[in-house]
């Protein structure tokens, strides 16, 4: 058919395009159909922000004023407690630290045997707590069935919510006749001829000193250091624990070359929080310490004093001059330890991180 032909033939007579399923026949008017509307659809709306500059400006005031003002209420409490030493500070000096005598009436103190009961009580507490609570927090990640998790681990966190003094009230009445009776009359007549050893189980078998004190506050500390070992442990990752399984490791391997590593600085948090936590408690071990000024021998069943101990029973009696100075030189001794302790563990800390990979 010649081109002429096709311009006069009707529109009916000319050859159909073939319709093909990948290209349609109307393709090209419906795309150009669709790009007119979207050119003349309306732009969605902006969302408006939440928060403008004056909001964030705001925030972070906030923030730095909530900074600032615990560093400042911790100024304000070492500054509070130096003014409130100072009588004590200017007559003692340093020599407050090693003076063992307490003396209200000749008005002549030192603070040696606060501070010894206050470290002794804390030292056994750790002791005993650190090791209970690291196997209670591997027991419940790594040993225990799913069905006795929940349970065990509500029961271990329900003994940091038990009063202090119902803590002392049973180590008083329950927990002192037995340690007297099955631990100390023992151990006195076991190690009562043997020069040094026999020292450290000499006294009077009433079952309060040192280490009642030290057993209670490690009943205390556990749930705290356990709790915080738990969700440290739980945190490693799943699969550096089976590729160390899957290796042939055993359970105590894995704990030791994969989950401490791993989290040691939680571990050591922990640790630190119970022992601040035994620093400070004050309740309990007034009830079984014995609450004696005296340093005669190092027993661990000698009744004893500690600082917080002291505080409480005499700072209500103290009348204003060198006695109360003294016990504020005691709260101040006490600032200082917890300091000391804490400075310690970043340090500890810090030369763990250094070493990490020096290992083969």
């Amino acid at each position: 058919m010649s081109n002429s032909s096709l311009k006069d033939a009707p529109l009916s007579s000319l050859p159909e395009r073939p319709v093909s399923s990948t290209f349609p026949a109307a393709a090209t008017s419906l795309d150009l159909a669709a790009e007119r509307g979207r050119a003349t659809a309306p732009p969605p709306p902006v969302k408006a922000p939440r928060s403008g500059p004056m909001a964030d400006r705001l925030f972070g005031w906030a923030a730095k004023g909530a900074a600032l003002l615990t560093l400042a209420m911790l100024i304000g409490i070492l500054l509070s407690l130096v003014i409130g030493a100072w009588p004590a500070i200017s007559k003692y000096g340093l020599g407050f630290l090693t003076n063992s005598t307490w003396d209200p009436v000749k008005e002549e103190y030192g603070g040696l045997v606060m501070i010894y009961g206050t470290l002794a009580t804390s030292f056994i507490a750790l002791v005993i707590a650190v090791p209970v609570s690291f196997g209670i927090a591997l027991f419940l990640t790594e040993l225990s069935p799913n069905w006795l998790k929940r349970p065990l681990g509500t029961a271990i966190e329900l003994l940091a919510a038990v009063p202090s003094i119902v803590y002392g009230m049973w180590g008083l009445l329950v927990f002192g006749p037995i340690l007297s009776t099955w631990v100390q009359q023992p151990l006195q007549k076991l190690l009562g001829g043997i020069p040094y050893l026999g020292a450290l189980v000499s006294g009077p078998p009433v079952g309060i000193g040192i280490l009642s004190a030290g057993i209670i506050l490690a009943i205390m500390i556990i749930p705290f250091i356990a709790s915080v070992m738990r969700d440290v442990f739980e945190v490693t990752p799943p699969l550096l624990k089976e590729s160390a399984y899957g290796l042939g490791s055993t359970t105590w391997e894995v704990v030791s070359k994969v989950v401490l590593p791993y989290t040691k600085a939680g571990v050591v948090g922990g640790i630190m929080l119970g022992l601040g936590r035994a620093l400070g408690e004050t309740m309990a071990v007034t009830f079984v310490i014995g609450n004696m000024n005296q340093l005669n021998s190092l027993s661990v069943f000698e009744a004893a004093n500690s600082i917080t101990s002291a505080l409480a029973n005499e700072f209500a009696e103290a009348g204003a001059g060198l006695h109360q100075a003294a016990l504020m030189y005691l709260g101040l001794v006490l600032f200082f330890i917890t300091f000391v302790v804490l400075s310690l563990s970043k340090m500890l800390l810090a030369q763990m991180k250094k070493s990490e990979g020096t290992k083969s």
